[in-house]
């Protein structure tokens, strides 16, 4: 394909995507299931057939998702939420693709390869549906960040076993023992190398108080720490969601300049919305609708099964969640099973099969099928759901107590811009000090309002309990970074261990009386 085709193509495409958002916005469907929609008569427009190209997926286009999506976790909400988070993504993703090879090998007749790979492919569970719906569905915070968290490392897991089970394919044989060798050794080994990588970008950032210049960096990061991992065969997945983390937790949040945190987080924000909107479209384009029909009830079987393996694999183990940590509310567990959507690491991953796969199109066909009806048949049901398990339920008095929140945010964000500036020279003190006197006042508001309603008698907001929502959610941090402290004078030898398990027993009682919010 020359230069000129390709760019007909993307205008095309760009053209087509425009179209979409403004008619999925008016009737109110998801953005990328009307992607895939608009996708599947798409090659009728085109004067040669396009691919999804996997080799560009998982090497440009998967960076960029993952790294943006690690860019923007909370460390402290995904550490609030760890425990479930890590149960999901790990013996989760294990056991449901486990019962999705079990009950595909017998019911399609397929050997253990092709079904243990399919079981993969199908456990994974598409972030950018979940997280699109939310922004339009507010949910509560500790849920949103089950599901990102999960998502996040999810997509590494996946690639992770997928890539083991290819290796046992080539090689023929594997132990248990050097299975688990390997697993350690991809897993761990990519942690490393997204710390190191990570942290070592940190000293160069630091002196790139240039927008532009700390933009090139992180995509620097991103992409390259991927090809790191890949080239010394370990997981770049797992590389890159370490080395987002860091960037986004303890260098964009630090001493970097209003203007470049604006400029980076737009820039990958668009940049996500970009491959995304490219992705599901070819997923369309990718789809034969003929061949589809032919396959439709194994597909249809497919979808069955991936359903049975999230509900078996959901439920037990959330509810097993109580037994170490706070319960995860039962409509939260409807809303995980019943958003399990299929997405572009599926497709990416099905065409990255073996060419000398036995039945490697028929297994495309399957993944590519299964896709469709989850994004279309989920993904249009899901917004129906979140209101339906009265998720997005938000108080009177909660609108109040955000906006609030917002203006304190906001307002002390300014002050500390103004103290940078003034500090750096470019702003003199008597400006500074007439500018910063009137952010002072809008404080001083927002706190009278906030002081006032938490001060208010409990029996007051006896029919609303999502009132002290937010409360709950800044004690929960304050509990957090109390334990935090104490580990640390543990690990320094300053606080015995007998004196420290009692305080940090009181602390996680106190945590586990928190509400969710």
């Amino acid at each position: 394909m020359n230069i000129t085709e390709l760019v007909k193509i993307s205008v095309i495409l760009l053209l087509v995507a425009t179209g979409v958002a403004l008619v999925s916005r008016r009737l109110g469907v998801p953005y990328v299931t009307g992607l895939v929609l608009a996708g599947l008569p798409i090659t009728e427009l085109l004067s040669r057939p396009i691919g999804l190209d996997p080799a560009l997926v998982l090497n440009l286009f998967l960076p960029i998702l993952i790294f943006e999506a690690g860019i923007n976790t909370d460390i402290s909400r995904l550490r609030s939420t760890f425990k479930p988070i890590a149960l999901l993504a790990g013996p989760g993703a294990v056991l449901s693709s486990a019962i999705i090879a079990v009950l595909l090998k017998f019911g399609l007749g397929l050997t253990w390869i092709p079904a243990l790979l399919i079981g993969v492919i199908l456990a994974n569970t598409d972030t950018v549906s979940m997280i699109a719906v939310f922004k339009d569905i507010p949910v509560p915070s500790r849920l949103s960040a089950i599901v990102e968290g999960e998502t996040l490392f999810n997509d590494a897991a996946a690639l992770v076993f997928f890539n083991l089970i290819l290796q046992v394919y080539s090689t023929g044989s594997l132990t248990l023992l050097e299975g688990i060798q390997q697993l350690l050794f991809i897993s761990v080994g990519g942690c490393l190398v997204g710390l190191v990588l990570g942290y070592l970008s940190i000293p160069i950032f630091s002196r790139l108080d240039d927008p532009l210049g700390s933009l090139l960096l992180t995509v620097a990061v991103a992409l390259g720490t991927f090809q790191v991992g890949q080239f010394l065969g370990v997981s770049g997945a797992v590389a890159v969601v370490l080395a987002g983390l860091i960037f986004g937790n303890f260098r964009l949040s630090g001493k970097t300049s209003a203007s470049s945190r604006i400029t980076l987080f737009s820039f990958w924000e668009y940049a996500s919305f970009t491959v995304n909107t490219f992705i599901f479209l070819l997923i369309g384009v990718e789809i034969n609708l003929v061949t589809l029909w032919r396959t439709l009830p194994a597909i249809l079987l497919a979808v069955l099964v991936y359903q049975a393996g999230r509900i078996l694999t959901v439920y037990p183990l959330l509810t097993a969640v109580r037994w170490f940590d706070r319960p995860i509310p039962l409509r939260w567990q409807h809303l995980l099973f019943l958003g399990n959507i299929k997405g572009s690491l599926s497709m990416a991953l099905a065409l990255s099969l073996p060419s000398r796969l036995p039945g490697r199109e028929s297994l495309i066909t399957l993944v590519f099928g299964s896709v469709l009806v989850s994004l279309v048949g989920q993904g249009l049901s899901l917004p129906w759901l979140v209101k339906r398990l009265k998720l997005s339920k938000v108080s009177e008095s909660q609108h109040q107590v955000e906006e609030m929140q917002a203006q304190l945010i906001t307002s002390k964000a300014a002050q500390d811009e103004l103290d940078s500036l003034l500090k750096s020279g470019v702003l003199p003190k008597a400006l500074y000090e007439e500018m910063r006197s009137a952010y002072q006042v809008r404080i001083a508001g927002a706190e009278k309002v906030l002081r006032e309603f938490y001060n208010r008698r409990p029996d007051e907001f006896a029919a609303k309990s999502n009132d002290f929502a937010k409360l709950d959610a800044i004690r929960r941090r304050l509990l957090l970074a109390e334990k935090g402290a104490l580990n640390e004078a543990m690990r320094k030898r300053i606080l015995s261990e007998d004196i420290m398990r009692g305080r940090i027993q009181t602390i996680d009682e106190h945590l586990l009386q928190l509400d969710d919010d």
